[in-house]
């Protein structure tokens, strides 16, 4: 049973609390390890030895065997006989992380193997999302007899029909929500099709694409290597589309980040310089807030192949002409994205104010089109409510659609389906085109499908704690092993604890742009530093009081001026 607790704040507290006492005890003496660290594995559904050893230890061969999923065999072929025959091969890809990195890991590799391949990404403003009428001629223009597509393509009906009619042989490489109309490409990976057996259904595109990589690598006995070498660009894909970070994308991602931290290639190399991080202790969330938006950036400003030619740069020093580019064009993306969120922010409260109050439909043809997931994604954030923003592109109104958890966007858009031209995406991240006149009514209807199906119990941010613990429990010891719980992401969270009887020693500070830090202990334990991330407004009313704290965060490491040391990231207190 999972024990609940309303802190003073906006969040409520859940224990997870699934174990036994008995069954703690002999996994914990099983694996050698604290019965807090025990704990924390098993809420994770880690509960044997051998699922531990291989929770700690990823290796290649807990990958699994690409032919398992539905059409392999079929694309394989293909390419083995376009391989031997010389075809021309394009990859297609979409412009944001995964479509890019996905792009760049097809393009490599096939360049690697000495296959005719080429590559090819929509301009965003021009073509939008998916594949392109334009693309295909692109690709009929140059001979190209194969596309294979990453990211994108699983609703690409007529395009499928127009490949067709061109001479040219479609592969979707792709991972999102399969509608009821399927295309009639001479394949479709794609893990969530409902004929698809293959035993992880939670790929990003780029690891589809990955796959691929690995079956035509075993068609061809082609040394795994080859293919494995790209896991990194599969890892910050991963990382950066918010995929669950569990089964083959965390090994897949944490092998990736090995070959990052020790053997990067040039492209990583130059965004260090460019961004401060420091390579050989890179990590999911440096991804998530780093990497990731930088690599956007270029895709939601102008030409997403800049991405990829970073990427696909075989010298540091061209790799570092395109990271420039990426830095330049992540700052203008900031200040955009400030503005539309400004302006947008106002309207939202308007529309709140209006209707139901459980959702948000935004629609402005001034709004940049690069940027209005991102500004989706903040109002989220800011009212914890699923959020629909929209621009006017030729004439029709396109956005980008996200969800706070529980609450399932993509069917959401779809009992909304009669308003809309088409749509496409999954659980918490959803693209759509409406026509103009088709706003207002989509607006009502998509506000009506949120009150009728958002329940209560999701309107209440939730924490989930790991474990309680003391101060003193958080040794050198027990933090190595603590690390190794690292990539975290969805389903794989930083673990979180509870402690209570937390006492302030000195002054608190707000330091930066509104983050709270102090020092704290509980009686007899080491003192540690608290850093709360936008929790200035916690400053009087819990951590000034001068009473005793009870404390939910989590444990991480900071690096200063070349010290490291561990520190607490606050998350709530009451």
């Amino acid at each position: 049973m999972n024990e609940h607790i309303v802190s003073n704040s906006k969040y409520k507290w859940t224990f997870l609390n699934h174990i036994a006492e008995t069954d703690l005890k002999l996994f914990a003496e099983q694996l050698n390890i604290t019965e807090t660290l025990a704990r924390i594995l098993m809420n994770r559904g880690i509960v044997t030895f051998d699922t531990a050893r291989d929770f700690f230890r990823p290796s290649t061969d807990q990958l699994y065997d690409p032919f398992l999923m539905k059409d392999m065999d079929v694309a394989v072929e293909r390419l083995v006989r376009a391989y031997n025959d010389g075809d021309k091969i394009m990859i297609y890809g979409d412009y944001d992380v995964d479509g890019t990195t996905g792009t760049a890991l097809l393009y490599s590799y096939f360049r690697d193997i000495k296959a005719n391949v080429s590559y090819y990404i929509n301009d965003r403003i021009k073509e939008g999302y998916g594949i392109a009428r334009s693309g295909i001629d692109h690709a009929h223009s140059m001979g190209v007899k194969i596309i294979i597509s990453v990211d994108c393509g699983i609703t690409a009906v007529s395009q499928a029909e127009y490949c067709r009619e061109k001479g040219i042989d479609l592969i979707i490489c792709d991972h999102h929500t399969v509608g009821d109309n399927v295309p009639k490409a001479l394949a479709i990976l794609n893990p969530k099709r409902p004929d698809c057996h293959y035993p992880f259904k939670d790929l990003c595109g780029c690891g589809v694409g990955f796959k691929l990589t690995q079956g035509v690598s075993k068609a061809l006995g082609i040394d795994p290597s080859i293919a494995e070498r790209y896991m990194d660009l599969v890892g910050v894909a991963v990382a950066a589309d918010i995929v669950p970070l569990i089964d083959e994308n965390r090994t897949i991602t944490r092998l990736g980040l090995d070959i990052i931290q020790q053997s990067p290639r040039p492209c990583w190399i130059a965004m260090e310089k460019k961004t401060g991080l420091t390579l050989d202790r890179v990590n999911s969330s440096q991804i998530v807030f780093s990497i990731g938006p930088r690599i956007n950036a270029v895709g939601r400003l102008g030409d997403a192949k800049r991405a990829v030619q970073m990427m696909v740069a075989e010298t540091v020093a061209e790799a570092a002409d395109y990271a420039s580019v990426l830095e330049s064009e992540n700052t203008n993306r900031k200040t955009i994205d400030e503005d539309n969120y400004m302006d947008a922010g106002i309207v939202a409260e308007k529309f709140l104010r209006e209707n139901s109050g459980l959702s948000i439909v935004l629609h402005n043809e001034k709004w940049h089109p690069g940027v209005i997931g991102i500004v989706a994604s903040r109002l989220v954030e800011k009212h914890y409510r699923p959020a629909v923003m929209m621009t006017t592109i030729e004439g029709v109104a396109k956005g980008s659609a996200r969800s706070i958890p529980g609450f399932d966007v993509y069917e959401a858009i779809k009992a909304c389906e009669e308003f809309v031209i088409q749509f496409g995406g999954h659980k918490y991240a959803a693209g759509l085109s409406v026509k103009l006149e088709n706003i207002p009514a989509f607006q009502a209807k998509f506000d009506e499908v949120v009150k009728q199906t958002l329940t209560a119990d999701l309107l209440t941010p939730e924490i989930q704690i790991d474990s309680q613990i003391d101060f003193s429990e958080i040794t050198d010891k027990f933090w190595k092993v603590l690390r190794q719980f690292q990539p975290h992401g969805p389903d794989n969270l930083r673990p979180v604890f509870y402690s209570d009887d937390v006492e302030i020693i000195g002054y608190p500070s707000v330091v930066g742009k509104g983050h709270l830090k102090f020092k704290a202990k509980q009686k007899g334990s080491p003192v540690f530093d608290v850093i709360g991330y936008n929790m200035e407004s916690y400053y009087t009313s819990a951590v000034a009081s001068g009473k005793a704290l009870h404390m939910v965060y989590s444990i991480n490491e900071n690096v200063w001026n070349g010290q490291t040391q561990l520190q607490l990231q606050l998350k709530d207190l009451k």
